[in-house]
Parts: C-alpha cells; sequence; structure tokens
C-alpha cells in the first residue's frame, strides 16, 4: 500500500511540473534562429612533394528560419539558411594552408515532441562555396563551389514561442573526407 502511495505521489509531482510546460509551446508556424558551434573539415591536400590529410576545426555559426506543422504525432517542416564554417588552418610541410567554405542550405525536417522536449532529424542540399590560400613556401589562392547533401539530426528544449536547440550536421561535399558541424543555439517561434 505504502507503495502504491509513493508512485501516485511521484505520478502528481511529475505530471504538475511538466504539465505548464506542455501547455506553454508554440503550436508551430514560422520561426527564426541561430547557432555557434564547432566545424571540423577533413581533406586531402596535395602538392608537388604529395599529399597531406589536413584535419582542422574552428568555431562556426549559423542563421535559419524555416515553417513547421505540428501534425498530432510527428513535425513536420522545412528550413533554410546560411551556415559559415570558420576558418580552419593548418601548416603542413612549412606551407600554411588556410580555408574560408560557407553555404546556404535548404532542409526537410522532420521530428517529435515529448513534453517542451523534442528531438528532429533533417536532409537536405547545401549549396556551398570555399575560398583558400596557401602561404609559406608556396603562395597560392584557389576557390571553389558547387552543391551537395546533407544530414543532421538533433535535440530541442521549447518554453512558450523560445526553443533552444543542440544539433550535430554532416554535410556530404564533394572533394572532402568529412565537413561537420555541432552547434547550439534559439529559435524564437512565430
Amino acid at each position: 500500500m505504502k507503495t502504491v502511495m509513493r508512485i501516485s505521489i511521484i505520478a502528481v509531482a511529475i505530471a504538475t511540473a511538466v504539465g505548464p510546460f506542455s501547455t506553454a509551446m508554440a503550436d508551430g508556424g514560422w520561426y527564426v534562429g541561430g547557432s555557434v558551434g564547432r566545424a571540423a573539415l577533413e581533406l586531402d591536400v596535395g602538392d608537388q612533394s604529395g599529399v597531406f590529410a589536413f584535419d582542422e576545426s574552428d568555431t562556426a555559426w549559423k542563421i535559419f528560419g524555416g515553417y513547421v506543422l505540428d501534425l498530432p504525432l510527428i513535425d513536420l517542416g522545412v528550413e533554410g539558411g546560411y551556415v559559415d564554417f570558420g576558418t580552419p588552418s593548418a601548416s603542413i610541410s612549412a606551407v600554411d594552408v588556410e580555408f574560408d567554405p560557407t553555404g546556404w542550405n535548404l532542409w526537410g525536417v522532420a521530428g517529435f515532441d515529448l513534453g517542451p522536449v523534442g528531438v528532429f532529424g533533417k536532409i537536405g542540399y547545401v549549396a556551398w562555396d570555399v575560398e583558400g590560400e596557401t602561404s609559406g613556401a608556396v603562395r597560392e589562392s584557389f576557390s571553389d563551389d558547387g552543391t551537395d547533401i546533407a544530414y543532421g539530426v538533433g535535440a530541442k528544449f521549447m518554453l512558450w514561442s523560445l526553443e533552444f536547440r543542440a544539433e550535430y550536421e554532416t554535410y556530404d561535399i564533394e572533394d572532402t573526407e568529412s565537413v561537420d558541424m555541432f552547434s547550439v543555439g534559439a529559435v524564437w517561434v512565430f
């Protein structure tokens, strides 16, 4: 009997604590947000003396906006934004190499909410541009661009129209081993 009473008290306490948050969430709609985090770029850099692995990271940021449709079991949305992957650099055999990758992306987003907490996944495309230069023993500037596929997963905590996010995204950019970004940020849902 005491166990049943304890379980009932715990259940009421949890429902009381979570109840205000579950009713204090936005019901979908337009949103804008921004995030800051860390981006990692891994690729092979070649010159006349051979091929070297470039595996560096830098502070990255992004701004984005979109629309989410809050259905009974799942949230579906579209999101677009601008991402700056920072300026990763390294010294390779007396040559300093620096990259400046950026991109515009468009995502399809799907997720579900468990009270004030939610998880989501996304898939889309990134129209990327990279500027780079080498200095030291070899001086050279280069530029490349393209459009490739990208994937992401994330979690969020919602409080009224404010949403806090943590996300991991990976960009399948041609001629790279990987371009990944982990970020945290905030979103305002209208």
